[in-house]
């Protein structure tokens, strides 16, 4: 009996959602800037290939 309230009480216990919502748009905003960089990263690769290969 004592267990069945408590477990009623932790469902209904919306307290830890906020963190849990931080943390996944903590998440999401780390993929996008991982992406960005990861593009940016390509770019200035072939960009410095490219004068690489006219400084030769």
């Amino acid at each position: 009996m004592k267990i069945a309230i408590n477990f009623r009480r932790f469902c209904q216990d919306e307290s830890g959602a906020t963190g849990i919502e931080y943390g996944l748009i903590a998440a999401g905003i780390a993929v996008v800037l991982i992406a960005v960089i990861n593009g940016i990263g390509a770019k200035l690769n072939t960009k410095f290939s490219s004068i690489n290969t006219q400084l030769r």
